[in-house]
């Protein structure tokens, strides 16, 4: 198994290889530079017998926040699919046939699992989806499709539970129902947004959460880098620097005080 990648990346988006900003196989990916955040950051397993198709695909995900494992054999995908959320499972691959898989991971496990494959007959579509797939996707294809369709799966496999009202982290302390922070039980003054913010980081506390998702998931579409950075360093002076943590490049996770 390749070695799992914890933190978030802003890969280069590139068009080269795109055609009307559709996925082609071996060649490139775009990311829409404007693409909606995640309200979730799922682990995904990329079943891929192409590195360069893999890893571009990786990148994309990455950039949305979510935690990506690359493999490139059914064997390795049958072995390493249990500690993910979601499976982008290639059909054509150099040790099984991806059928197999699909067959061998549903036979076991109820994890949702997206085919991604070149295989577009309507014979192929219904093998796949008898095979346990919960979607097939032919390639090529945009990757908006593809994130669009991600998100429908998740949604039948795991309705979204909403986080937990009470955040508690040593002496810190955000309630979502009150929308009160304190910290070593003195109440904190914060302003809606500071609030969003530490809340969204504290929701995801081993996680690097891109600056940009930062962005689009507390202000929306009226935001800028200099509105981001005010905001950090004013919390930061209210609760201490170690509770927002910068990883340069990419942007913040939450930290221990």
């Amino acid at each position: 198994m390749n070695q799992r990648t914890f933190a978030v990346l802003e890969p280069h988006t590139t068009a080269a290889g795109t055609a009307n900003g559709a996925f082609l196989p071996a060649e490139g990916l775009r990311v829409p530079p404007h693409a909606p955040a995640q309200s979730a950051l799922w682990r995904i397993l990329i079943v891929e017998s192409s590195t360069v198709e893999a890893e571009t695909l990786a990148r994309g995900l990455r950039r949305h926040g979510h935690e990506v494992e690359i493999v490139g054999t059914g064997s390795e995908a049958l072995r390493g699919y249990a500690d993910a959320d979601l499976v982008l499972l290639d059909l054509e691959l150099p040790d099984l046939d991806g059928l197999e898989v699909c067959r061998g991971i549903r036979a076991a496990h109820e994890i949702p699992v997206i085919a991604v494959t070149a295989r577009g007959s309507e014979l192929d579509r219904v093998l796949g989806l008898q095979a346990g797939a919960d979607d097939y996707l032919v390639k090529p294809y945009g990757f908006r499709e593809l994130m669009a369709r991600m998100e429908a799966v998740m949604r039948r496999a795991r309705p979204s539970r909403p986080a937990a009202a009470t955040i508690t982290c040593g002496p810190l302390r955000i309630d979502a129902g009150t929308r009160e922070v304190t910290l070593h039980g003195e109440p904190v003054e914060t302003t809606r947004k500071e609030f969003d913010m530490l809340y969204l980081l504290a929701s995801h506390p081993d996680t690097v959460i891109p600056r940009k998702m930062l962005m689009q998931q507390v202000w929306g579409d009226s935001w800028s880098r200099r509105t981001v950075d005010t905001h950090v360093s004013t919390l930061r002076n209210k609760i201490g620097a170690n509770w927002i943590i910068t990883i340069r490049g990419v942007g913040f996770r939450f930290g221990q005080g």
